[in-house]
């Protein structure tokens, strides 16, 4: 429910925009800022969020634009967010609701003033609203390429006419470098996000795409000769809790691994492969199908591979000639695999599924490696 003082600001800015054909004139008291969100514990909130606030009290305006709305109602929404093809939209909120949602959720928020000129104020407010107002709300969600601070980076250097924002640190680093530290407690999401994501994660981070590297460039940019943002404002300040969960942690993955390690028995090896091989089969589907660039040419199919179904199928069978080529060829691809990710920031959290892979697969090769009769 939005406020009454938020009702009255797009009531102004509906009638100052269609029937005076103009925008709304700022004063010369408005702040413009940057807030950046904390992080939750939700799926959606692991890395934080970006927003844009105008503050104008002479025009009773404190608004706080938002571009990372989506509407769970969406026909068809998981297909299209997997695809890569889900709509976000930009919305705006009051800031009194916008730092009650916050508060409740305990999330810290910091901001940063924009010290820029009133002509280019005006001209980041009537752009803010324009796009508001328009289908150009409506953008096409990408990871890493397009979502709430990307978005956020690139209307500001629109209303500026030149690429001020640029990332400052951390460009000597990967994409998935960066991501990994952002999953504290949520094991098995860091898992599945190192496993799904592709080469593209693995290219220099030097694009700005999380709400702290924006945070930390901006306090680094200059305009003008001088500072681009004032010295940042803690507006809530909150301690992330670390979630504690039974299952949701490193002990588990161990604990499941090792079972299947020491039980020995050939139907255990089994459905343990199927598995891998399903998520294989999916991570080449999801390479075709999705538009999502993270998603696409991912060597991870190395560790869960397809033709392991193939494995199985030539076990149930009892072709052992077969089953201990295509045993050998998954060692040989695992052993590559290894290689090519020991330096890469999910090699150590994939580890025990490559050791617990070898074992089982040298297991099903020495079942079916044909025996050398003795000659007495």
């Amino acid at each position: 429910m939005k406020s009454f003082t938020f009702l009255k600001i797009m009531f102004l800015l509906l009638i100052f925009n269609f029937s005076f054909g103009q925008n709304l004139p700022l004063s010369k008291e408005t702040r413009i800022s940057v807030l950046t969100c904390g992080l939750g514990n939700e799926s959606y909130s692991f890395f934080g969020h970006t927003a844009i606030r105008v503050a104008d009290t002479a025009n009773n305006i404190d608004v706080v634009y938002n571009y990372g709305a989506f509407d769970f109602r969406t026909p068809n929404f998981v297909a299209k967010f997997a695809k890569g093809d889900l709509q976000y939209f930009v919305i705006a909120h009051s800031y009194a609701d916008f730092i009650n949602e916050y508060n409740y959720e305990k999330r810290s928020v910091y901001e940063q003033e924009l010290l820029i000129p009133q002509d280019i104020k005006q001209k980041l407010f009537d752009n803010l609203n324009t796009t508001l107002l328009s289908e150009d709300r409506y953008y096409t969600y990408k990871f890493i390429d397009k979502n709430c601070t990307s978005m956020v980076v690139d209307i500001i250097n629109k209303s500026l006419d030149k690429k001020i924002i640029t990332k400052k640190g951390d460009t000597d680093k990967t994409y998935r470098s960066i991501l990994f530290p952002y999953f504290d407690g949520h094991f098995y999401e860091q898992l599945g996000t190192s496993i799904i994501f592709g080469t593209k994660v693995d290219q220099l981070g030097t694009k700005i795409f999380l709400p702290f590297e924006l945070k930390n460039s901006l306090e680094k940019t200059t305009f003008q000769d001088h500072a681009f943002v004032s010295k940042s404002k803690t507006l809530l300040n909150f301690e992330k809790e670390t979630p504690a969960s039974w299952w949701n942690n490193i002990y588990t993955y161990i604990i499941l691994l090792t079972f299947i390690i020491l039980i020995n028995k050939k139907f255990i090896d089994k459905i343990y492969l199927f598995i891998l091989s399903l998520i294989g089969i999916f991570f080449v589907s999801m390479g075709f199908y999705s538009f999502h660039h993270e998603l696409a040419m991912n060597y991870n199919i190395l560790l869960f591979s397809p033709f392991l179904l193939v494995l199985i199928i030539l076990s149930a069978i009892n072709n052992k000639k077969w089953t201990y080529k295509f045993a050998v060829l998954h060692l040989i691809l695992l052993i590559i695999y290894t290689l090519f990710i020991i330096n890469k920031a999910h090699f150590f959290i994939v580890l025990p599924l490559i050791i617990s892979s070898i074992i089982v697969l040298v297991r099903i090769a020495v079942r079916n490696k044909k025996r050398i009769p003795i000659i007495i």
